[in-house]
């Protein structure tokens, strides 16, 4: 057991590296950049208490498992701002090694329990993760929101790259959140010409 717990402890500690990631999205007061810890709390909360928005049979404690893991990658990879100019498949990469050696630290099992829940995550097809990806989409939106559209501003975001880049996820797995809350944004963005 000792090197199970060990192995699990080695994991949790360098999961810790997790708060060293920044954002392009800033906390909802604009003080300073949001980290990718921070994040995954957060979206995490969102799924808990949005949890009426998710479709028939999905389990919220899975999409919150999946939301808690979702950007751990980002210790190796880095955050890839969806806004920002990227290689998609470049960054495919830097996650697939950054996921083989971070869920590789935990014992056999476990890792692989773990990694193919983020790999759910990602492929976004299940409901479970249909919806988590609709809440870590809509999250920075909301941020943007109540920080006067600081990474809009910053990347020169118009309403019609949100709603392709964001709204369409929203829209998948929570349609109704996806109307209230462009109904939200959507003066920001008219108030801005955008």
């Amino acid at each position: 057991m000792t090197a199970r717990t060990d192995a699990q402890l080695a994991f949790l500690a360098e999961a810790d590296a997790l708060k060293t990631v920044h954002r392009a999205t800033t906390l909802h007061d604009g003080s300073r950049s949001e980290n990718s810890a921070e994040h995954s709390w957060h979206v995490a909360l969102h799924a808990l208490i949005l949890a009426d928005h998710a479709g028939p049979g999905v389990s919220i404690d899975r999409v919150i498992r999946m939301l808690l893991l979702h950007d751990i990658v980002e210790i190796d990879a880095g955050d890839t701002p969806i806004h920002g100019q990227h290689d998609t498949a470049e960054q495919e990469a830097r996650e697939q090694a950054a996921a083989d050696r971070l869920f590789g630290l935990l014992p056999a099992d476990q890792g692989a329990e773990l990694r193919a829940l983020w790999e759910e995550f990602e492929a976004s097809e299940s409901p479970d993760a249909v919806f988590a990806k609709s809440i870590d989409r809509v999250q920075p939106a909301l941020s943007n929101l109540h920080s006067g559209g600081h990474s809009w501003r910053e990347y020169d975001v118009t309403l019609a790259q949100l709603e392709q880049r964001v709204g369409t996820k929203v829209a998948r797995g929570a349609p109704a959140l996806w109307t209230r809350v462009r109904e939200m944004i959507a003066p920001w963005f008219t108030a801005h010409g955008k």
